[in-house]
């Protein structure tokens, strides 16, 4: 009965005084309401990366190989070997040639940002497209050096107005009969020029062919399970190095490690930007330590009446430390609702701001709940140095006082 007693008598003390109470809230609700929408952001921004790997493939692994002018090199057979003799850690994987020197025309029509790239049947699948018409390379396109391709949905509206399959389009002097269209992956069709939609796939041998080489010195490779990608990275370089005994002469990296590298980053980042804004809550503490050393001073006399009729100092203690701590409590709750509106606007915002970025900045529960802890302890130990005094205040001098 004594807490609940102490409380509404607390409440009445700072209805009393409503605009002081909100200016020495004012450091909490700032403090919590940064936190709030800091964690958010970072919680957002940590689940939009995700998404965008998870497009991409999270369990995917790139091969890049220089070789130093080696006299070996790792066939693609060596390489195709790899993979299907180790099947617990790897699952499929395709050579990835960039076309060089190739123009891409339809027409009169010069697409100068479309990609074009060598690659096996089995690509499409691995880099999680969807055949949108038509059907995607095959076996026997790769095998019999078919000058055919497959392409993305901007090219096919852009250069064909929806209707790409069974057309010609010239890569340079080579014309490739489009076998197939894939399925958007943007999120907006109108900022696709150049991305993952702007995209020619033909078979990684008429690749080699048309720049000239034997060599493939990129590979695309799927995991068994993201949960196995150290081993199956370990596998990869194990098996380039048996090759050209030089770990200087390849890279392998995947995407679950720029994941994490990505997610480490931005935990950094939210970590020092909350840090930042835990010096509001600091100042904020100040702050009621301040206009409670002011409120003790204003209620000396009535201190002194409470002490001389028996109240005890741990009582008078209490009183003032849970005054400081309902204090910063509703500095908390409003910092917390300022928090949740400000990160709605923000998430509605962000679309505006970036076409075509969507970012959902939703803090959690775990941040609520240690911000509003951090705000009530910060008021009850910035309470405590005026609640002290005030219960040893001497009630014959308290009683005199003017």
């Amino acid at each position: 009965m004594l807490l609940l007693d102490t409380f509404v008598l607390a409440l009445k003390n700072i209805w009393s005084n409503k605009m002081r109470t909100i200016l020495t809230m004012l450091g909490i609700i700032i403090g919590v309401t940064a936190v709030i929408v800091i964690v958010g952001l970072g919680n957002g921004m940590t689940e939009s990366v995700r998404q965008s790997f998870s497009a991409m493939g999270i369990n995917s692994m790139s091969v890049s190989i220089w070789g130093r002018n080696s006299s070996r090199n790792a066939s693609v057979d060596y390489m195709y070997g790899v993979v299907e003799d180790n099947p617990h850690y790897l699952r499929s994987i395709s050579p990835y040639l960039q076309l060089t020197g190739g123009t891409v025309k339809e027409g009169r029509e010069t697409y100068r940002y479309t990609g074009v790239y060598g690659v096996n049947e089995d690509y499409t699948d691995m880099a999680n497209y969807t055949i949108a018409d038509g059907r995607g390379l095959q076996y026997m396109d790769v095998k019999e050096n078919r000058y055919v391709c497959v392409i993305g949905d901007y090219l096919a509206r852009e250069a064909f107005n929806g209707n790409a399959v069974g057309e010609d389009i010239k890569v340079g002097p080579y014309r490739f009969k489009i076998v197939g269209v894939l399925a958007a992956k943007g999120s907006d069709p109108e900022l696709q020029e150049g991305g993952e939609d702007d995209r020619i796939y033909i078979p990684y041998t008429v690749a080699m062919k048309i720049n000239k080489t034997n060599v493939v010195d990129s590979y695309t490779v799927i995991m068994a399970d993201e949960n196995v990608a150290n081993q199956a990275k370990a596998t990869i370089e194990e098996a380039l190095f048996a090759i050209y005994q030089d770990e200087d002469t390849y890279y392998v990296y995947s995407m679950s490690e720029l994941l994490e590298q990505m997610n480490q980053t931005i935990s950094m980042v939210v970590m020092v930007l909350t840090l930042i804004a835990g010096i509001s809550l600091l100042v904020g503490g100040i702050g009621i330590m301040n206009i409670m050393l002011v409120s003790v001073s204003e209620r000396t006399r009535e201190i002194g009446i409470r002490k001389a009729m028996g109240a005890r100092e741990r009582t008078i203690l209490f009183q003032f430390v849970v005054e400081a701590g309902t204090t910063s409590a509703l500095g908390g709750v409003l910092g917390i609702l300022l928090g949740y509106g400000l990160s709605a606007a923000a998430t509605a915002m962000v679309p505006m701001i970036m076409p075509g970025e969507s970012v959902a900045i939703s803090p959690g529960t775990n941040a609520v709940l240690v911000s509003f802890g951090i705000s009530v302890g910060i008021g009850v130990v910035f309470g405590y140095l005026p609640a002290r005094r005030a219960a040893r205040l001497n009630p014959i001098e308290a009683l005199r006082y003017e």
